[in-house]
């Protein structure tokens, strides 16, 4: 929460502070909150758990960040991204069952998984394209570290067990943006790495309208796709759902 809180600090800066350097080197904000319906499972030490079946975890709607910052000569643009994943739920299983340390019984047992992720991109625009679309399609290309920061509990009655680790997972980024009128532009984003059997996809799509001066609101769908064995903790989670954001871009 603390660099989250950091990262609306630098943005309204950006914007409100100093409104002439933003303009001088481009700069797209927006804060959005994004509907997360959470699909897969984990397991720690120990056979997996269904988030769905066995933890009952639901929708959550969480706060998220970016930021783009077009830099001039060949410095490369840069983008941040700050985003909030947390489930929870209450759930059962007909057997007992091992996590971490503990054994589990068939009793109710409260679970939480949280996935903070902090995004920076390095990026440049491929050349030529949009010359040649007569200013209506960028495309960009580069390089995402994303950083995870991940952490889940079991609670039944006295027994608790829980896991947190921070991993840096380096990735391909690639974006475009179709700007079919002036004030209208629908934008996709893909980052994403695969090595071996494990994997981490970030998708989102975004049709996003001006409303007012440098103002714009937008909407769209984002999807994760992450599997990773790290730290005992083994897990496939699927993570998608609509967003919706308001910004300024200068």
């Amino acid at each position: 929460m603390k660099v989250f809180k950091f990262f609306c600090a630098v943005v309204l800066m950006l914007c409100v502070v100093v409104p002439d350097m933003a303009s001088a080197i481009g700069l797209e904000a927006a804060l959005g909150v994004w509907n997360q319906k959470p699909q897969g499972d984990i397991g720690l030490n120990g056979p997996s758990l269904s988030l769905e079946d066995d933890m009952k975890m639901g929708d959550e709607t969480k706060l998220y960040g970016r930021a783009k910052i077009d830099m001039p000569l060949m410095i490369p643009n840069i983008y941040l991204m700050v985003t909030q994943t947390k489930s929870g739920g209450t759930g059962s299983k007909d057997r007992a069952f091992k996590f971490g340390d503990q054994t589990f019984s068939t009793d109710s047992f409260t679970s939480d998984l949280t996935l903070n992720e902090y995004d920076l991109g390095l990026y440049y625009g491929v050349p030529f394209v949009k010359t040649a679309s007569l200013g209506m399609l960028n495309v960009d290309a580069g390089l995402n570290l994303k950083v995870i920061d991940l952490e889940v509990e079991l609670i039944q009655k006295t027994k608790r067990e829980s896991k947190s680790f921070t991993v840096p997972v380096p990735m391909v980024y690639l974006g475009a943006q179709l700007k079919p009128l002036k004030n209208l532009s629908v934008e996709a984003e893909i980052r994403g790495i695969s090595l071996s059997s494990d994997h981490y996809y970030d998708l989102i799509g975004r049709v996003k309208y001006k409303v007012l001066g440098p103002a714009f609101l937008a909407a769209g769908y984002r999807y994760e796709d992450l599997q990773v064995d790290e730290k005992q903790v083994k897990t496939n989670r699927r993570l998608g759902g609509p967003f919706f954001e308001a910004g300024v871009e200068f």
